[in-house]
């Protein structure tokens, strides 16, 4: 069954929407900044996306992660499009499906830095739907006013990609009739310093793919899509879900596979469901986060399983590698290059890893694209394939 986009919307260091974000991309005008977070002095750069601290009145469901998913909610026509299928359908049979990996552990963090004198969470901070690992489909919820399932995807950096394939088998299943699926993830102490602990964070713009690349940078992001099953909406936006793969290392905490065995059964995976071969496949947006490890790994099996003729590139210098958003953002990226027609270079990239050979420039290239894939790769070996098309 084919699934069809009905609408989608991004908010991130590269663009608080997605006219913001498309600008970015063709003036190669990344959101990336020296590292500011408060009580951080590590030497890095970060994707921070400013307009967060504006959103301060969410009451008890106040956090930083909740304030950048309501931000992204704003954007675009996604609030009016949900309205549109609650009021034709009903809210029980919207979906909803949310990908994080820190889901609100910022105020977490905040809380316990105000304890009252009995070392216990202050009135203010008494928050049980914001302290929990469901705190991003609960807050979603709330927002929108959806009724129906709702599911919160804690993968790492698959989880926002897997949105889509859940919601596609629910919409396959006829548990619902559209689905709300969406991701959010923001900066915080736990998750710069963890990352720091990993020896991953480079002190300089991340060069995915570079001969010279030392590291990832660190960003933030929400980002929000509307699937209906193909054919049963008339306003679409000419987009579908043709395939999806998903499939788990079983090999190391942080480390992905040395073989990439994962990966590559996500990937074919997603051509086998869309029925494509991999010459059909246009462009990839990477998964790329500018590791030493990723990054080899990634782009040896691309050369493996593709042929030079489709192009490739990773998208994070412009916001930072958005853990658990990274999935929907450079989904997202993805399939709008069916929507402008330009395939997004791979910025900061110099000079390709001398142990690679795959198609990927700096440049961008005007290209009307057919098939358009993307891969996100995450801790504990979870991997996620998505491949879109251009709808008949």
């Amino acid at each position: 069954m084919k699934i069809d986009i009905i609408d989608y919307e991004s908010c991130s260091a590269a663009g608080v929407n997605l006219s913001a974000l498309r600008t970015s991309l063709k003036q190669h005008k990344s959101g990336l900044i020296k590292n500011n977070l408060p009580g951080s002095d590590l030497d890095t750069w970060i994707g921070i996306v400013e307009q967060i601290n504006g959103v301060d009145d969410l009451g008890q469901w106040q956090s930083r992660n909740n304030a950048l998913a309501a931000l992204g909610y704003e954007q675009g026509t996604i609030r009016h499009t949900v309205s549109a299928l609650i009021s034709k359908y009903g809210a029980a049979r919207i979906g909803l499906v949310m990908g994080s990996s820190t889901s609100s552990i910022d105020r977490t963090e905040e809380a316990y830095t105000k304890l009252n004198s009995d070392n216990e969470l202050t009135e203010a901070f008494r928050q049980p739907f914001v302290h929990n690992p469901h705190a991003p489909a609960l807050f979603a919820a709330h927002l929108s006013g959806i009724k129906g399932p709702s599911l919160t995807i804690n993968t790492a950096c698959s989880s926002s990609a897997k949105v889509f394939a859940t919601g596609a088998r629910w919409l396959e299943t006829g548990i619902v009739d559209a689905v709300l699926v969406g991701g959010v993830d923001t900066l915080c102490l736990s998750v710069l310093h963890g990352f720091n602990s990993l020896q991953l964070l480079s002190p300089n713009p991340c060069k995915p793919f570079d001969q010279h690349r030392d590291g990832i940078n660190l960003g933030e992001a929400s980002g929000f899509a509307v699937l209906q099953r193909a054919g049963e909406n008339d306003n679409g936006r000419g987009i579908t879900l043709a395939g999806y793969g998903e499939s788990s290392d079983a090999h190391h905490m942080s480390h992905p596979h040395p073989d990439g065995l994962g990966a590559r059964l996500s990937m074919t995976q997603a051509l086998k469901r869309a029925a494509l071969s991999p010459e059909s496949v246009d462009y990839i947006n990477l998964h790329g986060t500018s590791s030493r490890a990723n990054d080899l790994i990634e782009g040896k099996l691309i050369s493996e399983l593709f042929p030079a003729s489709v192009r490739c590139s990773s998208t994070k210098a412009w916001m930072g590698h958005t853990l658990g958003a990274a999935g929907i953002t450079e989904a997202i990226i993805a399939m709008d290059t069916l929507h402008t027609n330009v395939i997004p270079g791979s910025k900061n990239l110099e000079t390709l890893d001398e142990a690679l050979d795959l198609s990927i420039k700096a440049t961008d290239e005007e290209k009307v694209c057919q098939h358009v894939m993307t891969n996100s790769f995450g801790f504990g070996g979870n991997n996620c394939t998505l491949l879109f098309s251009r709808a008949e």
